[in-house]
């Protein structure tokens, strides 16, 4: 099923994100979370581009394809063109496809530090009309409530969304925040644009130090004075750190489907426990939401 269904079908879609691991690690961890997270019944299973992912070893692939296969759950498997020829990605997606993967979230992907050799693609919405016209797959793209790092003012980010989504993307997911007003301005705004695509939240549930100081790094994201005050109150107490994590990201979920968002994304970071945790304390909303519809 294409995931842009399913927000037809929901009235809220509610799915993971997993990563490969490096291809000098062993896959069977992630076998083993991916097994942790289909009982818990996501709408759907997004897998990242990993580290390292390449055609000859391509884990996006293969995990993409059991997460389908054998659990029966739909799949969304990353991918990226900063470097690719049109003949790659055709490749990447009949593999895709020769597997029963269906959706690709088509990204962008980060400029290589060093120098590197361009391919047919610039941008991500030149990915997605592509796609489009050549894949039959279904379409889903990334969006910035705060901006992309690269460029953090809004109209811009506006017109990049535009382009996404007259180029053919049917779903968005948004880069993880911490303030929900920051979603509900972007939505907003998006609608003023015409743009009147699903824009699912993505969630990431903080439970160390180290993860919301590599969050503001990479993504840039602001950080509320209450989320700090959990940070400085409970850094040296990991396992309180790691529960008043869990329970940030359920205040910012409940508000969010209560306030009519049309799916959560969680960003789980390959850790079954803390999206058991949510589910089990949303689970009873998100039933009763979609019976509703």
């Amino acid at each position: 099923m294409k995931i842009g269904k399913l927000f037809k079908e929901k009235k809220v879609v509610y799915s993971f994100e997993i990563f490969p691991p490096k291809l000098t690690s062993p896959i069977k961890t992630v076998f083993d979370t991916i097994d942790e997270l289909s009982s818990l019944a996501p709408d759907y299973i997004s897998v990242t581009y990993g580290a390292g992912g390449n055609l000859s070893n391509d884990r996006t692939t293969e995990l993409a394809s059991l997460v389908k296969n054998k659990y029966g759950i739909e799949s969304l498997a990353h991918l990226t063109c900063i470097s690719s020829t049109m003949e790659t990605i055709d490749t990447i997606v009949k593999g895709l496809r020769e597997n029963g993967v269906e959706n690709v979230l088509a990204l962008r992907g980060d400029v290589p530090v060093n120098q590197f050799t361009p391919g047919d693609f610039k941008y991500a919405n030149e990915l997605i009309g592509y796609l489009k016209h050549t894949s039959g797959m279904g379409i889903s793209a990334a969006c910035y409530p705060e901006g992309h790092t690269e460029n953090k003012d809004m109209k811009h980010e506006m017109e990049i969304l535009k382009l996404k989504a007259d180029a053919g993307a049917e779903h968005f997911t948004t880069q993880l925040f911490f303030d929900n007003n920051h979603y509900y301005e972007y939505v907003n705004k998006a609608k003023q644009k015409n743009i009147n695509i699903p824009i699912q939240a993505g969630i990431m549930p903080v439970t160390n130090k180290k993860q919301i100081e590599r969050t503001i790094n990479m993504c840039g994201t602001a950080i509320p004075k209450k989320f700090l005050r959990i940070m400085d109150r409970y850094e040296h107490d990991p396992v309180a750190l790691r529960e008043a994590g869990i329970a940030f990201a359920l205040d910012q979920i409940v508000d969010l489907i209560s306030s009519g968002a049309p799916g959560v994304h969680l960003y789980t970071m390959n850790n079954p426990y803390v999206a058991k945790k949510i589910t089990e304390n949303i689970g009873s909303i998100r039933t009763a939401l979609n019976e509703a519809v």
